[in-house]
């Protein structure tokens, strides 16, 4: 579904990636993690075309994508959740999921109503400004306004960053809801013994540059996974 062959970019003419290399099959869950300054987030905004690739190729469904624009990556049902200002703080729920689908000329208020399933707690606060919620309830309004395109591939930067331990739990099911209704996900994520329990396979970067990768289960119990990231 999606390939990234040894790609090589960053920001002001300095390469953060190194030659990164990663897959996702359709239906999956593919993790990354990683140190801080491995090039983690680079990958996912290089493959939306916010980071200009030098070097390598990005390919989705078997067509080249490599530095296309985002609002062109997006057309082609790849969304991407970044990991802060994700919200427009000012609109409500329901404005932001509108938001969520301007591209759109048909009726999608079935999406809506989908959204509202997974998040049920945002149906009670649809009227309420995205900006007063909890950081858990923002994450969730930035889930449900990328799910509003139906996406078919999902970029998930960080969606645990900064939410209380019990929160982080429910996330990571509601993440899990989103990927059984077929919809494949390629996320980075520090909570790394979680996230590799629930994924398909995963990879850990360092320095820009593939160091292993594998199956989650497999990377749960690798040593040197254990040592660097799940505490030994």
């Amino acid at each position: 579904m999606l390939e990234v062959r040894e790609i090589y970019g960053g920001y002001g003419g300095v390469d953060i990636l190194n030659g990164v290399s990663l897959t996702v099959k359709p239906g999956e869950m593919v993790v990354i993690i990683g140190p801080n300054g491995a090039g983690k987030s680079t990958v996912m905004k290089a493959i939306f075309g916010l980071v200009k690739v030098r070097e390598g190729t990005i390919s989705y469904e078997e067509q080249e994508i490599t530095n296309l624009m985002p609002n062109e990556v997006t057309q082609r049902s790849i969304c991407y959740v970044p990991q802060t200002e994700n919200v427009f703080p000012t609109l409500t729920i329901e404005e932001n999921l509108d938001m969520g689908a301007f591209i759109r000329t048909d009726d999608y208020s079935h999406q809506i109503d989908m959204v509202y399933e997974l998040f049920p707690v945002l149906r009670e606060k649809r009227k309420q400004q995205a900006g007063s919620l909890s950081g858990g309830q923002r994450q969730m309004v930035a889930m449900s306004r990328a799910l509003m395109l139906e996406p078919r591939l999902l970029l998930l930067d960080e969606p645990t960053a900064g939410l209380a331990p019990a929160i982080v739990d429910d996330m990571f099911q509601m993440i899990k809801k989103i990927n059984d209704l077929g919809v494949s996900i390629l996320m980075v994520e520090q909570n790394a013994k979680q996230a590799l329990g629930l994924a398909d396979r995963g990879y850990v970067l360092t320095t820009g540059q593939n160091r292993i990768d594998d199956t989650g289960p497999n990377l749960l119990a690798n040593r040197e996974v254990a040592e660097m990231f799940l505490g030994g």
